[in-house]
């Protein structure tokens, strides 16, 4: 069974030329403010705070990068880089400063050839929102053909039993994840990762 080794946080950037070296695969996690970004990353790597969350939405404004090293099996040991984008909406900033945000957050997007996995995050109260709906649209438009965009709601936990059923039904090839329940963690990680993997067979 894979097995996550270890964790850390690497570096923040503004923009792509700030980004660290290209030399692992790379999960990237988007999604608007508010949806439980860090909260998902800190379960994922088994540290309460590691990814920063804010009271203010919309207040983390860099591209955080995070390394994680897994064990694959007895003779293989994998790194990848777990990258934390701004959240979209919700930020109260001038108009300039969020043309240049978005600007950066598109070029890093669309022009970082190791990214193999976007994990879109939604909240599971809020499943229809028109900002999801486009941002995703956007991600199919120039997603490659070793990318894969999966769908993982958070905060399912909110939900009462037949609203969870109802979302399971109307989403059936998406994820479902809460904070307050851990044993679900080990399955989304290896989902997760051998999603990422699973588009080279193997990991540099």
């Amino acid at each position: 069974m894979m097995q996550l080794l270890k964790s850390s946080f690497v570096t923040s950037a503004q923009n792509i030329h700030q980004c660290p070296p290209q030399l692992f695969s790379e999960i990237v996690f988007l999604g608007r403010s508010n949806v439980g970004k860090s909260t998902f990353i800190n379960l994922l790597c088994n540290q309460k705070n590691l990814a920063k969350s804010s009271q203010t939405p919309g207040k983390t404004q860099l591209i955080n990068f995070f390394l994680t090293e897994w064990q694959m099996d007895s003779d293989n040991i994998v790194k990848v880089y777990f990258v934390d984008l701004p959240g979209f909406g919700y930020a109260k900033v001038s108009k300039t400063k969020k043309e240049l945000w978005n600007k950066n957050l598109v070029e890093f997007l669309q022009k970082r050839d190791n990214i193999r996995l976007f994990v879109h995050l939604v909240d599971s109260r809020h499943p229809n929102l028109e900002i999801d709906n486009n941002l995703a649209l956007f991600v199919n438009q120039f997603l490659r053909g070793d990318q894969r965009l999966v769908r993982v709601f958070t905060k399912f936990d909110k939900l009462n039993s037949s609203e969870k059923s109802k979302l399971k039904q109307k989403f059936k090839d998406s994820k479902f994840s809460s904070s307050l329940k851990n044993d679900s963690i080990v399955e989304m990680r290896e989902f997760l990762i051998n999603q990422a993997l699973g588009s080279l067979g193997v990991l540099d």
